[in-house]
């Protein structure tokens, strides 16, 4: 009789359970949202959660699935998520009812994870006082400022080429080396001598911080989809040294020019100005912790985005001659005005350039899918779906400017897609590398710019070509959020 009874109790149990997780898989039928049917646990990112595919591969297949589907609805386990692929309605979350997205919704873990509250994650509350604050540090008159620091590290990165030579290399170590060494100096106002030593402290971080081990998947998805279960054993997962690092390097920096009273009117200067005047950020309290914060997405943006949009370019140029040898032409012929100095107006003249990085970045968007929280009740313009506050939005970007539909032949990289006339052809929304809106990336400009000294500096001496280690294919790593190639990006570079 006992074990008929504990029988009973399991299977009530289970069948429990099986509803419970189940519990909110008819919502996106309900609004009449196509989508792929969810399993129990997994909801519909089942390939995701056992790293079958990265993010944009799998929001890539899910977008092909469905084509020309305005809206698709998934579930990360049980929680419906809205991808967004129309055009009209991407503008509106983004921009026209921004006031209805303003989060980004990332999971933030502030006990173990205090790098994250930095200003892509945060919350409103202290983003938009923050943002506000942090965007006079991105203007084009600051950047001016910078850019003969951009040039010192372009010489470094000479320097580098010029021992390498006739090699095969990875260029993405090469170019994530030189970004390291400007943000260092920019941000930091310290040499990071990534480039000039391999045992670099700063180029060992940023390798750490993108590693794609056991224990950082790990890590991600038990904070992404349990954040329960990550606030009680998050401890064990997270890379304390990484943390103490920026956490010590911003108390030091700080105390020193202090001390020193050394005032170099970048990013670290401006961060110490706000926290001296508490009151221009309302109730926001700027704690060390917090500061650091902003530091380290200073860092991992800065040299991540950009190190592999110019090692992206590079293997995109060694492929496709014609367009490499254009885009040296263009850029000796600017040089030849200025005797070899690269100049912040002669960049500025450089259309071929520009056109070049935009199909990159078209190509391979270094983050590929951009993310919103509904913070109110909304229901989108011309339909009758209607979402609740905390419903995540998921705008495929990868997939949209991989579309036939916006971009013909969307693998041939083609730099003329970027004429005007090419532009103005298509819907705003399909180009979307940087986002849009009052929360795009912040550091857009300064990248941009950083990209383009990187790739002048490597073009006006060398120029580089396929080799055996080239994987013409581009395999990504599914294991990794961003957009990152599996076998590195190797290339020869020749003077």
């Amino acid at each position: 009789m006992e074990t008929v009874e504990l029988f009973i109790g399991i299977v009530t149990l289970l069948i429990g359970l099986y509803y419970y997780l189940i519990r909110n898989f008819n919502f996106w039928k309900s609004c009449n949202v196509v989508g792929p049917k969810p399993i129990p646990f997994f909801g519909t990112i089942k390939d995701l959660m056992f790293s079958k595919y990265s993010i944009a591969v799998y929001l890539k297949k899910v977008y092909e699935e469905f084509p020309n589907a305005p809206m698709i609805g998934v579930y990360t386990r049980s929680e419906p998520v809205l991808i967004l692929n129309d055009m009209d309605q991407i503008k509106n979350v983004l921009i026209k009812d921004f006031k209805s997205f303003v989060d980004r919704g990332m999971r933030m873990n502030e006990k173990h994870l205090p790098l994250n509250a930095h200003l892509f994650n945060l919350e409103a509350k202290r983003w938009r006082p923050l943002r506000t604050k942090l965007t006079p540090v991105f203007t084009s008159g600051k950047l001016r400022e910078m850019f003969h620091l951009l040039i010192e590290c372009a010489n470094q990165l000479d320097d580098y080429l010029n021992r390498v030579e006739e090699m095969s290399v990875d260029v993405r170590d090469i170019t994530a080396k030189f970004a390291t060494d400007v943000i260092g100096v920019c941000a930091f106002g310290l040499q990071a001598n990534a480039l000039a030593d391999e045992e670099s402290i700063f180029r060992k971080m940023g390798k750490l911080i993108f590693k794609t081990d056991w224990k950082n998947i790990l890590k991600f998805q038990i904070h992404a989809l349990s954040p329960r279960l990550f606030d009680l054993i998050g401890h064990f997962l997270v890379d304390h040294g990484l943390n103490q690092f920026f956490l010590d390097l911003t108390r030091d920096t700080v105390e020193y020019r202090r001390k020193n009273h050394i005032n170099r009117h970048d990013f670290i200067d401006l961060l110490m100005a706000i926290k001296d005047q508490p009151n221009k950020i309302g109730d926001i309290e700027l704690t060390d912790s917090l500061m650091a914060a902003q530091l380290f997405v200073f860092f991992i943006a800065g040299f991540e985005t950009s190190s592999s949009t110019m090692s992206n370019c590079l293997f995109e140029l060694a492929l496709n001659h014609k367009i490499r040898d254009k885009l040296r032409k263009e850029i000796n012929e600017e040089l030849s005005k200025t005797g070899g100095v690269i100049t912040y107006e002669g960049i500025k003249k450089m259309d071929y350039l520009d056109k070049t990085v935009n199909e990159t970045l078209r190509k391979y968007p270094p983050v590929p899918v951009i993310m919103r929280k509904s913070t109110t009740p909304y229901t989108f313009p011309e339909t009758k779906v209607s979402i609740a506050t905390g419903t995540r939005i998921w705008i495929p970007i990868f997939a949209i400017q991989r579309d036939p539909k916006y971009f013909p032949n969307p693998d041939v990289f083609d730099p003329e897609r970027f004429n005007q006339d090419a532009i103005e052809s298509r819907p705003h929304m399909t180009f979307l590398s940087f986002g849009d809106g009052p929360r795009n990336c912040i550091g857009a400009r300064f990248g941009r710019m950083q990209t383009k000294v990187g790739l002048v500096k490597i073009l006006q001496n060398h120029t580089v070509d396929v080799c055996e280690k080239t994987d013409k294919n581009y395999e990504l790593d599914q294991n990794s959020f961003l957009l990152t190639p599996k076998n590195g990006v190797y290339v020869k570079i020749i003077k």
